[in-house]
């Protein structure tokens, strides 16, 4: 264990967004309280009880429990830090906001668990609840903006991560009140459009699709998943996937788009949170699910348009070439790779592998040794690697069959996805950042 670690940070306080990698510099967000509680394995999730022990609000915990939760009475500061990548030394940090939260949040998630985006000049930082910030790669801050504050599920709390697409910046605000999709000017922070949803609270992050089609921005919703012209905000196709947890991010190649909700039956268990798509995407919460369950998975076609939902007792239509009924991803996202999907469950360490092109399953096998997948799987020269939240990667054959190569392990807890970058990971644990490098 522990090996081939080529540097670890101590990240104060508590965050779950991934780190992201830009130029020689790292960076990850985090939110800062007096006597706080990190969130701790099967804390808040499989019957345990969530950090702090009950239903009680302990001083510097988040707050987000019983009927009605109240955001915790302690003062945050939300920060983010720059690190060198070469050896891990802190090369700035800046203060974003310091405040009392404005929601509850659940005992495993954090104030932080938006991941940021950079376009390589500036770092564009979001904290669900609490604003958006821009700041340039010294730790200058350009802009910032307060898109308001609304109840989430349950009082658990944010986690959709801001993604970036030319010279705009798009935020998912779904929520029990008053869901929107925005973008924004990133150069300044102006409003370019807004479009209302109907949707409430979801976690996962939208995803820009670029395919053989048009270019398009796909919001995971429950019941309706949208995708959107990321230019105008009008949408283009709706696709009804059922009563479910949206907390992943859809992944796509230039002719299929794969996505899917978690949650089985009217299971409202709270959850935790992992982390983001393969390409910088955000974090993602919950498990459960609202009243029905669901967790169908889905393979849209490039050029969809109008309402794509398949009929009653079909798996396909014009617009989805297949679909899976209860095979949806849950914390994790799901992973395209040579001609495979790949879907990690976040309890039990079960991987499922389809055919790509047939949504036909070639196996579903439990990974022996591993925990719950809450980071989103990543792929390269030929393997699949899993982050479990116990800290072992574990390796797995690309091909049809299942074969567990390997695995490495690193002893702290893990929720985020890590980030990859010229043959170096960067892992973000409860405690630490980590740099692994053969």
């Amino acid at each position: 264990a522990d090996k081939n670690i080529a540097w670890k940070a101590k990240v104060p306080g508590v965050g779950w967004s991934c780190p992201i990698v830009v130029g020689d510099k790292v960076i990850v967000t985090t939110a800062i309280t007096e006597n706080q509680r990190k969130p701790s394995a099967g804390g808040g999730f499989g019957g345990g009880r969530p950090p702090g022990g009950g239903g009680g609000r302990p001083p510097g915990g988040p707050g987000g429990y019983g009927r009605d939760p109240q955001p915790p009475d302690a003062v945050y500061r939300w920060e983010v830090h720059c690190y060198d990548r070469a050896d891990g030394k802190l090369l700035w940090k800046q203060l974003a906001l310091e405040r009392k939260p404005r929601i509850p949040t659940h005992g495993s998630n954090t104030y932080a668990t938006e991941t940021p985006v950079t376009d390589g000049e500036r770092v564009y930082v979001y904290f669900g609840m609490h604003g958006l910030y821009c700041f340039d790669l010294a730790g200058k801050q350009l802009w910032s903006k307060d898109l308001g504050a609304f109840k989430m599920m349950m009082g658990w709390g944010t986690a959709s991560s801001p993604v970036l697409h030319g010279d705009k910046l798009f935020i998912l605000c779904d929520n029990e009140e008053k869901s929107f999709l925005v973008a924004l000017n990133k150069l300044t922070g102006e409003e370019v459009w807004r479009t209302p949803r109907t949707e409430k609270t979801t976690w996962g992050t939208p995803y820009v699709w670029k395919n053989k089609a048009r270019t398009e921005l796909v919001a995971l919703g429950s019941p309706k998943t949208r995708s959107y012209d990321p230019e105008t905000g009008k949408q283009l196709w709706e696709l009804n996937i059922g009563m479910g947890q949206c907390s992943s991010t859809p992944v796509g190649d230039t002719e299929v788009l794969y996505l899917g909700a978690g949650g089985r039956g009217g299971g409202m268990r709270p959850g935790g949170f992992g982390g983001g798509a393969g390409g910088g995407g955000g974090a993602q919460p919950p498990g459960g699910g609202r009243e029905g369950g669901g967790g169908g998975l889905f393979a849209v076609k490039a050029g969809a348009s109008g309402d794509i939902s398949p009929k009653q007792g079909e798996t396909a239509s014009d617009g989805v070439l297949w679909s899976v009924p209860r095979g949806g991803p849950e914390m994790a996202s799901p992973l395209v790779y040579n001609g495979h999907l790949y879907v990690f469950a976040r309890n039990g360490g079960v991987v499922t592998c389809y055919e790509a092109s047939s949504g036909k399953q070639l196996y579903k096998e439990r990974i022996p040794g591993a925990a719950s997948f809450w980071a989103s799987p990543w792929a390269g020269d030929g393997k699949v690697f899993a982050l479990d939240d116990n800290g072992n990667t574990f390796i797995l054959d690309a091909g049809p069959e299942f074969k567990v190569l390997t695995k490495n392990s690193i002893s702290e807890m893990f929720w985020s996805t890590p980030a990859v970058s010229d043959g170096a990971i960067y892992l973000r644990g409860v405690d630490h950042l980590f740099c692994v490098k053969q």
